[in-house]
């Protein structure tokens, strides 16, 4: 009995000199060059020798032989994960906060888009966007979310000020954005709103947990260079009917992996002294690096923005 494939980078079946994203489920539209490159196997012979007809011959039956061979192995791997992506394995799901908790069956890959770091503990891995993020003190890797795209939330849970439900004093995602035509600027004020409302307002089940947002306020906005790459974040102050409200950061910025396609990293913590120190939106948006760069960072609008 196969499962299926974990979320990672493998050849293409349909351009096996790059490799492709499988997100667990279905193959994404992010690619990129092997990091080690493999020789491939030429699919014909470079042609007639001067053996003369059949050493031709010979040549012709075994290239045809490698496609064969090649074609059978390919559509194998392919109906295999195309089987497993499509299997009926249940998860658990019960409120916490504006996300569930996700128990994965047993033949379901991690519901966590976050990977520890082989070389440093300290810092959290997110393959498909090819970052490293770090682990500030008071942090754990996410664990049992049903947001696959969360990669730290702050430990353990609490009973929500509004609807039923466990809430988390905080939590850092971090997701491929939609739009890649959009500058930096424009996709962290387009997704600054939808930040604030699926942590304050309304989560995935319908539910408050606290109740509705009543306002909010821009405290922080400005150019940041992350990795190396210029970024831009915005930071709204939120308010809402039960509880002492909270502030969530939207950050854009182009990744240096594939296509570069831009990557948004939302923040949103708790207010009051409950919740995690804003200084933690900083020293984790300053520590963001590309994976196998650790040393890369600073350059043009490296400060975070003035507060407003």
């Amino acid at each position: 009995m196969s499962s299926t494939p974990p979320p990672g980078w493998y050849r293409d079946p349909s351009y096996p000199l790059v490799e492709r994203w499988w997100d667990g489920t279905a193959w994404t539209d992010h690619r990129r060059q092997p990091e080690t490159e493999t020789p491939q196997e030429p699919l014909m012979g470079p042609g007639p020798a001067a053996g003369g007809p059949g050493r031709a011959k010979v040549i012709a039956l075994t290239a045809a032989g490698s496609v064969l061979v090649a074609a059978v192995v390919t559509g194998v791997v392919v109906l295999a994960r195309d089987a497993g992506g499509s299997g009926s394995g249940a998860e658990a799901k019960t409120t916490v906060g504006s996300s569930a908790t996700t128990t994965p069956s047993a033949s379901s890959p991690s519901a966590s888009a976050s990977e520890p770091s082989a070389d440093d503990p300290s810092v959290v891995e997110d393959e498909l966007n090819g970052i490293t993020l770090p682990l500030p003190d008071g942090w754990v890797r996410a664990e049992n979310v049903a947001d696959d795209d969360v990669v730290m939330t702050t430990p353990g849970t609490y009973d929500c000020p509004g609807d039923p439900g466990l809430c988390r004093h905080g939590q850092v995602l971090s997701r491929t954005a939609t739009t890649s035509d959009a500058s930096p600027e424009a996709l962290a004020r387009g997704d600054i709103a939808d930040a604030m409302d699926t942590a304050f307002d309304r989560d995935g089940l319908g539910s408050r947990p606290f109740g509705g947002v009543t306002s909010h306020r821009e405290v922080k906005a400005g150019t940041v260079a992350v990795g190396g790459r210029a970024g831009y974040f915005v930071r709204w102050r939120v308010t809402t009917a039960k509880g002492p409200g909270g502030y969530v950061q939207s950050l854009a910025f182009p990744s240096s992996v594939g296509s570069e396609a831009p990557v948004i990293v939302r923040f949103a913590f708790d207010a009051g002294a409950d919740g995690p120190p804003l200084t933690d939106m900083d020293r984790i948006t300053k520590g963001i690096r590309p994976i196998g760069d650790p040393a890369t960072g600073g350059g043009v609008g490296s400060s975070i923005g003035a507060s407003r």
